[in-house]
């Protein structure tokens, strides 16, 4: 993983506007590699060493949230980001289309 790849992946997430969401798996097609989701999961991971990108605005395909990042969903209810009752994303209300 080289830091060209990293970059593109987190300008990408830095497109994404408030109160939208993007899910891996959409990030993965929009930079042409559609199956490398958990590629971008990495990236996000890491993204704190370069620099500050919304990384809360990147869900699974279903709408869930990360697991070890617990104000995920307070930063994304802040800025309009509807959820269900089982508490995953409205996808259908919140999807960024890119």
């Amino acid at each position: 993983m080289d830091e060209a790849l990293i970059y593109e992946i987190l300008s990408l997430v830095a497109e994404i506007p408030p109160g939208r969401v993007a899910t891996y798996g959409q990030l993965a097609r929009l930079i042409g590699r559609e199956k490398n989701a958990r590629l971008v999961g990495k990236v996000l991971s890491i993204s704190e060493y370069f620099g500050d990108y919304p990384c809360h605005r990147v869900v699974n395909h279903s709408g869930r949230l990360a697991p070890h990042f617990p104000e995920q969903r307070e930063r994304l209810q802040q800025e309009g980001v509807a959820f269900l009752q089982n508490g995953t994303v409205n996808m259908k209300a919140s999807q960024w289309e890119a």
